[in-house]
């Protein structure tokens, strides 16, 4: 199932995020939030190529449009990658206490499924700066677009960090853990302030208008 996760219509995979089974969750969910939010931005930087209004800025959209398509596609892909990994995290917490080398194992499942939503924390924070570009420079029609695409990849980089959390909870004493709480922490640090400043400021425009 894992494979063709993204490849489901939005019926059917809601339909799965919503039934008793232990794929997909909330990383799928958040990788498909943050796919949403950047396909806004790639949709809005279109509709400023070819603008005449815009023209100035049109070789710096075309580039936003490529960069944006390529984030997208790896958010697909991420969900996935995600959901590979669940089955052995899952596994790992079946052991019994007294297995052989159970710390060992449960220790690797976990770090591995850090790996997944701490990628999709970056996405999100490369899909914000193109928005932003995008809401100062880009069709000014879209603004509310914009705005949208950042909320989507807020609520899929917050819930990626939730997904790091989650893992590296259940280490102690592991250095490893640590350094992925320090990275997911540094970039929330930097980013949800940004997200903040773009929204407050589409909310002043997309209020005038």
């Amino acid at each position: 199932m894992a494979e063709e996760l993204m490849s489901k219509s939005c019926a059917e995979f809601t339909k799965l995020l919503g039934a008793k089974i232990q794929m997909p969750g909330g990383g799928a969910a958040a990788a498909l939030a943050g796919a949403l939010g950047v396909a806004l931005c790639e949709m809005s930087a279109n509709f400023t190529v070819g603008n005449k209004r815009y023209a100035d800025v049109e070789p710096e959209m075309k580039s936003i449009v490529e960069r944006a398509e390529k984030i997208r596609v790896r958010f697909l892909e991420l969900a996935d990658e995600d959901a590979e990994v669940f089955p052995a995290v899952s596994a790992a917490w079946r052991l019994p206490k007294d297995y052989p080398n159970r710390k060992e194992i449960f220790t690797q499942a976990a770090l591995a499924a850090c790996k997944a939503p701490l990628e999709m924390a970056k996405c999100c924070c490369e899909a914000i700066d193109l928005l932003e570009i995008v809401m100062e420079k880009g069709n000014v029609m879209l603004i509310s677009d914009v705005g949208c695409g950042v909320s989507l990849c807020e609520a899929a980089m917050s819930s990626s960090a939730m997904n790091v959390y989650i893992n590296t909870g259940s280490l102690k004493d592991c250095p490893e853990a640590r350094e992925l709480e320090s990275q997911i922490d540094s970039l929330m640090a930097e980013y949800l302030p940004k997200i903040d400043d773009i929204s407050g400021k589409v909310t002043l425009i997309v209020r005038r208008v």
